[in-house]
């Protein structure tokens, strides 16, 4: 996802989910969520009912699910009742957890009806559009599913879902998966049902209730794709999102089959300029004729198969979903426009990267956030995984690097990942040993910054370098020189070491990093 206030630059088997997409530890493990949502236009109270389906992992007596319950400013949920397949039990709410008195023993399954009400304190935005059209739009992210939906809000667990909602019939309803029906209901009263039978995590559950109007922008590899915007916006909506498909087919061939039953992009008014829903993709409200929606929409798509369908196992891993996110639509972009492009942009976002480290510096995969997930949106999750990335595929080459990301997406598909998991698939697909690739540019804070002192000997015909590395921390990286042209690649390992470079004649320029491959910062001086 992408901020609102973001610049765009260049503006399987049930048992593989369950061992795979589940939280660490937990008694429960959620294999499916039934929603039933009941909107109205008089006020902003919502009645729902979950129904639960979970396996046991290991013995409880208790089970326990998220959901905020009523604070003294009367938004949050209330639960009415819960009820198993036995009937009425008991339960208990707490500030933000509900509490359900039922035991079970590891390998069995059991459902749970959830009946609440109440108005979202958070993650179901009730609000009116910039045409003054009421709107629902959920907004789910790091964690504030819960706010609406009784559920497990851990990303770390994923199920499928299924979203039936009643709302008045004049709006259209969207979400994740096919639609499977829409039917009319008695007091001017619609009830759409939509069905994913991809295992998600909440962060990507999503309604978008609005007055829409739609278009089938078309296939790609029998995938369909739809617009969904304000009427208001209907003519320059269809026309600027049908992009879509470009991007669509770019992605599908270059990393894997497309997770889910359908993709649609929908104008939305929630708080981030883009949110990645798992096939029902929300686009900040301005984004219909903006100059930059064709990387806002390539960088949200990426997110399907990056964050979506192969999730990490915990927000300190969030570059394997922003960092991919980041890096592909910057590929994507330099396959349709060249590599100039390619290169303004990581010069921007290395920019980005040292600029943060100045506010915060700490390592990619951060382990000391332990909450507060909204402070991971940063560049060392977008920018900096998105370097890691275009370094590792420079130190792998093209073959190498493609097979690694397409393994690694065909094994985590449906499941969660750690760094550790992609290291060994890249590994797997290389045969390099990439502990120190890793170690430096995801667990260690900073970046190289080379000191480069440059002298010519026109005895030897030679340039002479003297490298030294000026941070704390030694990285072992490669560097271009550029000698009239003519590229040079060295290695660095040591803290201070040199080089020599054959030249017929005294350089006329020499140039560090001219193709913009290392994340770096440079001090380049001429010696007598």
């Amino acid at each position: 996802m992408l901020k609102k206030n973001s610049i765009l630059l260049i503006a399987i088997s049930i048992g593989f989910f369950s061992a795979k997409a589940q939280v660490p530890g937990s008694a429960i493990d959620v294999q499916h969520y039934g929603f039933n949502i009941r909107l109205n236009d008089k006020d902003n109270v919502i009645r729902g009912k979950a129904d639960i389906s979970v396996r046991f992992l290991k013995r409880t007596d208790s089970v326990a699910f998220d959901l905020v319950k009523q604070n003294n400013t009367g938004k949050g949920m209330t639960v009415s009742a819960v009820a198993d397949k036995s009937g009425q039990v008991k339960f208990k709410q707490y500030n933000d957890r509900i509490v359900i008195k039922s035991s079970g023993r590891a390998g069995t399954r059991q459902t749970y009806s959830i009946s609440y009400q109440g108005i979202p304190a958070d993650g179901l935005i009730i609000s009116t559009n910039k045409f003054g059209h009421r709107t629902f739009f959920g907004d789910n992210w790091p964690n504030r599913a819960h706010n609406w939906l009784p559920c497990v809000d851990n990303i770390a667990d994923k199920a499928t879902v299924d979203f039936t909602v009643v709302a008045p019939s004049h709006y259209q309803v969207v979400s994740n998966g096919a639609k499977i029906s829409e039917t009319t209901v008695s007091g001017g009263m619609k009830e759409t049902h939509w069905k994913e039978s991809a295992p998600l995590p909440t962060k990507v559950i999503v309604i978008g209730v609005a007055d829409f109007a739609i278009d089938h922008t078309g296939d790609v590899d029998k995938i369909p794709v739809y617009t969904y915007v304000f009427p208001e916006n209907k003519e320059v909506g269809f026309g600027s999102y049908s992009v879509a498909k470009e991007i669509l087919a770019y992605y599908i061939g270059k990393i894997g089959p497309f997770a889910y039953e359908k993709l649609a992009n929908v104008q939305s008014k929630t708080i981030f300029g883009g949110m990645e829903n798992a096939s029902c993709i929300f686009y900040f409200e301005n984004s219909v004729g903006d100059k930059s929606i064709e990387e806002l929409m390539a960088h949200e798509i990426a997110h399907q198969w990056f964050g979506d369908a192969a999730s990490e196992t915990s927000f300190a891993h969030l570059w394997l979903s922003e960092g991919f996110a980041t890096y592909m639509t910057n590929v994507y972009l330099e396959n349709k426009y060249g590599e100039d492009i390619l290169k303004q942009r990581l010069t921007d976002d290395r920019k980005a990267v040292f600029d943060f480290e100045k506010q915060r510096f700490t390592p990619v995969v951060d382990t000391a956030v332990k909450d507060n997930f909204m402070q991971l949106l940063n560049a060392n999750s977008y920018q900096k995984g998105g370097w890691v990335l275009h370094m590792l595929r420079k130190k792998l080459g093209e073959e190498a690097f493609w097979n690694g990301i397409r393994s690694y997406y065909a094994k985590y598909d449906g499941g969660n990942a750690s760094t550790a998991d992609l290291q060994a698939e890249m590994q797997n697909a290389s045969g390099m040993d990439l502990t120190q690739f890793f170690k430096q540019w995801v667990y260690t804070p900073g970046h190289p910054h080379l000191s480069v002192k440059w002298r010519y000997d026109p005895g030897e015909k030679v340039v002479n370098l003297e490298i030294g590395q000026i941070q704390n921390e030694v990285y072992e990286c490669t560097l271009d020189v550029s000698i009239d042209g003519v590229i040079h690649k060295i290695d660095i390992k040591d803290k201070f070491s040199t080089y020599q470079l054959p030249s017929a004649n005294a350089p006329a320029s020499v140039v560090l990093d001219p193709n913009v491959n290392l994340l770096a910062e440079f001090d380049l001086v001429k010696g007598n």
